[in-house]
Formats: C-alpha cells, sequence, structure tokens
C-alpha cells in the first residue's frame, strides 16, 4: 500500500512523525510536503493530496493542519475524496468500516501522537463492510 501524507506548517511536526511511523511499519510513503514550518495554505496541500488519490499514485491520504478541519474541509469539496477527521478511536474504526474513508485526518495542534497513532493502526485493521454503506458512498460523488 502506498501511502501519501501532506501537511501545513501546524501539522508539520506531527505529519513527519506519522511519515516516520509508516515507514518503520513497511508502508510506501510518498511526502507532499510542506517541508519546513513557514507558514503555508492548507488548500494547496489538500488539493496535491487529493490529486494524488484521484490519480491513484497513492491508495490512502493522511492530511494534518492545525485542527484537522480546514485541511479537511478542502479535501472533501473534490469528488471521489472521502476524508475523514479521526478524532476519536471509535470514529477511526467507522471512518474505514462504513464510509470507506481515502485520506485520514488528524490536528496537529489539537491531537496527541500516541492516540494518532492508535487511530491509524485502527483504520488500518478495519475492514469496509460494503453493501449499503457503498450505495450511500455512491450518492456523495452523484
Amino acid at each position: 500500500m502506498k501511502i501519501a501524507v501532506a501537511s501545513d506548517h501546524a501539522g508539520l511536526e506531527l505529519k513527519n512523525f506519522i511519515r516516520d511511523f509508516l515507514k518503520e511499519k513497511g508502508f510506501e510513503v510518498a511526502d507532499l510536503g510542506t517541508k519546513n514550518d513557514c507558514s503555508v495554505d492548507y488548500p494547496v496541500y489538500a488539493d496535491k493530496m487529493a490529486a494524488q488519490i484521484l490519480a491513484r499514485k497513492a491508495d490512502l491520504g493522511v492530511l494534518v493542519c492545525g485542527t484537522g478541519i480546514g485541511i479537511s474541509i478542502r479535501a472533501n469539496r473534490h469528488k471521489g475524496i472521502r476524508a475523514a477527521l479521526l478524532y476519536s478511536d471509535d470514529v477511526a474504526v467507522m471512518a474505514k468500516k462504513h464510509n470507506n474513508a481515502n485520506v485520514i485526518v488528524f490536528g496537529g495542534r489539537t491531537m496527541d501522537k500516541n492516540d494518532v497513532i492508535k487511530r491509524i493502526e485502527l483504520f488500518l485493521d478495519a475492514e469496509f463492510e460494503g453493501g449499503r454503506h457503498q450505495e450511500r458512498i455512491d450518492l456523495l460523488d452523484k
């Protein structure tokens, strides 16, 4: 599985932590930036991520901004993107089981690193249930 990661300046530290964790777990990881803590606009990085997912250059995306809210809003404006802000363990599981999210999102200023890693693992271990949930996903892009 190829996973692309991206963040704005507020999510840089957490993005780098996630990138390194995923590499240690054996995933192929593409870092789409940002590369330093200079102020940047999160929509730019959400758009880069969306392009990677929609072009099938990555199987899963991870986005980080200060709270995770702005970058997830922007990502979800792209048809075919299902970005989920994983703010709890239960949400991490349901984002996969019911929504088959293709981008997961975290808040660099609002979330604990250990919680983030746990939620990534919960998400990756869960399986999409399909059925009525696929029907609902199909309605999203209609």
